[in-house]
Formats: C-alpha cells, sequence, structure tokens
C-alpha cells in the first residue's frame, strides 16, 4: 500500500483490521497462523457486527483481512481452503441525499457572515469535498479563470479543477476584501492559519438550524450531492459531471443520475396521462416491444 501511495492512515486502518482479527484468533487458543480456518473469519465479522459497526466499516476490514490472509496463502504458511470461496456481505445502495431546492434558498438566506456565505457558495457550487477545499491555498484560486486546482483529491489523491459560478464568485470576492492577507490557506478559523474540519461542521450545522431545517437531516456532505443532482438535473452530461466530482469510476457518478433522471420522470409522467385519459384501445401497440424486452433480460439472466 505504501509503494502504491495510499495515504499513511490508509494502511493504519488496514493494519488495525489485521491486528483485531489477530487477536480474535489468539483469543481462539490458536497459536500460529497455519491453525486459522474460514471459521475464524466467521467468528471475526460476527464480532464486528456484535460491536454495532456500520455494515461498510466491516466489509473495509474484511477487505484488509482477506488480502493479508491471500498474502499468506501465497507464502503457503495458511491453507487455500480459507479464501475457497469468501464471505461476502452485501451492502444495500443508498441514493446520495441532496437539498431540496427551496431548502437551499432557505439555507442560503440565512448565512450573513461573508466568509461562512464564501465558503457554502463554493462547496454548492463546485462539489468539492469539505477536505479538500479546508486544504485550498491562495495560490490554488484563480480569480480570473474563474477556477480552483485541487492538487490532491481528498480519497483519491488525484488532481482536477473545479470552476466557479457567478453567485459563489460574488460570494469569495466579498469575503477576500475583509479577509486577512496573511494567511496561506483560503478559509481559516479566528486566530488561527486554518480551519479544522469540526469548525467548519458546526458552521454548517449553525446556519441549517437558524434556516429551520434541523430536522431534515441535512450533513454538510449534502451540499456535494446537490451540486451533482442539479447540474444533471440542468442536463449536464454524466461523462462531465464524473471528472468535476472526482470520481475514479462512472459507475459512483450513475447514482445520482438514478436520483435525478429528469428524463425518466417525464417519461413516465407523459405515458400516466395518456393510461388516464383511458386513450388506450384494443391490443397494446408496444406488445412486440415489451416481449423483446423480457427476451432479452431472460437472455442476460441466463448467460450473466
Amino acid at each position: 500500500m505504501y509503494r502504491r501511495n495510499f495515504r499513511p492512515r490508509t494502511y493504519a486502518s488496514a493494519l488495525n483490521a489485521i491486528y483485531d482479527f489477530l487477536s480474535g484468533v489468539r483469543a481462539s487458543g490458536k497459536t500460529c497462523l497455519e491453525e486459522i480456518s474460514k471459521r475464524d473469519i466467521e467468528a471475526f465479522i460476527e464480532h464486528e457486527q456484535d460491536r454495532h459497526l456500520k455494515l461498510s466499516t466491516v466489509r473495509t476490514k474484511l477487505h484488509c483481512v482477506n488480502a493479508f490472509l491471500g498474502y499468506a496463502i501465497d507464502a503457503g504458511v495458511v491453507s487455500a481452503e480459507v479464501l475457497a470461496r469468501r464471505i461476502r456481505l452485501k451492502k444495500p445502495e443508498t441514493l446520495p441525499r441532496a437539498m431540496d431546492p427551496d431548502d437551499v434558498k432557505q439555507f442560503i438566506s440565512a448565512i450573513d457572515n461573508p466568509r461562512d456565505r464564501a465558503m457554502i457558495m463554493v462547496l454548492l457550487r463546485t462539489g468539492m469535498r469539505i477536505g479538500e477545499l479546508l486544504n485550498t491555498k491562495m495560490n490554488d484560486l484563480h480569480l480570473r479563470d474563474r477556477k480552483i486546482d485541487i492538487y490532491e483529491g481528498e480519497k483519491n489523491r488525484q488532481g482536477r479543477v473545479v470552476y466557479l459560478s457567478d453567485d459563489a464568485m460574488d460570494a469569495l470576492k466579498a469575503w477576500l476584501k475583509i479577509r486577512d492577507v496573511h494567511p496561506e490557506f483560503l478559509f481559516f478559523a479566528q486566530g488561527r492559519k486554518s480551519m479544522a474540519y469540526s469548525t467548519a461542521r458546526l458552521i454548517f450545522e449553525q446556519y441549517i438550524a437558524k434556516a429551520g431545517l434541523a430536522n431534515k437531516g441535512y450533513s454538510l456532505h449534502a451540499l456535494r450531492h446537490t451540486f451533482a443532482s442539479e447540474l444533471l438535473n440542468a442536463g449536464m452530461r454524466i461523462e462531465c459531471l464524473q471528472p468535476l466530482m472526482g470520481h475514479t469510476s462512472l459507475d459512483v457518478t450513475r447514482r445520482y443520475a438514478r436520483l435525478t433522471d429528469k428524463t425518466r420522470e417525464e417519461e413516465y409522467f407523459r405515458a400516466m396521462t395518456i393510461i388516464e385519459r383511458g386513450e388506450i384501445d384494443g391490443h397494446y401497440g408496444c406488445d412486440h416491444q415489451v416481449q423483446a424486452f423480457l427476451e432479452e433480460n431472460e437472455h442476460l439472466t441466463q448467460h450473466g
């Protein structure tokens, strides 16, 4: 992981997962790696679930343990039977939570501090992760070109460029007029050179409460989801949105398309209007299309 340029905290987490697994193996009375069996993996999963960890966390830890055991199998220490049929934890695929358009307006109208307004507007109009924004330095901001350079993504360490809308530019200029010129970072807390994530989250939550939206369950990350949803609803192609979001896989970006596909919504209501008017008479005109779809789906199921 070090050679592949992972973040130190990533391989530290992997090491902790392996340590937890081996601690469980030792607690069961085993004293050497050769004794590890599939039952030890099952016991590890059950133990982690009993701790009420999130399923995503358990899956991540299991992935680390499997990687370690795979290495031990290649080294001839652990039996290949241990990973012959891997245990897979199915994680429900949740849709990103975006803010309702009316709630966005209500939220923005509650922000009166220039720094806070600039910070929120940049997040909302660029889709930056909060960690990326808090790490943004003045040299990364290019007002003339209306863009911000992200030299290293918060999650995948891949750089990208994001762009600034008119309202984000107005908010930024208002902040820069009163901003202390000395700090290196674009946003910082009072009396400090930078701003911590906990401070940014508190600022967000205070304005959410001020706007009367505290019961909506919005998080700071919802601004990123809102950015993606609004661009797709405005007609941006998903292939263009992917690099703006910093996603390495288009499948991740497609989650937003499932949430915001206006074409699908419009097609549904158009078809329902025809049905409700009773304008479908006799045999269905698209029977052959339905049949072709069912046959194709059956073919994929049989061969997939």
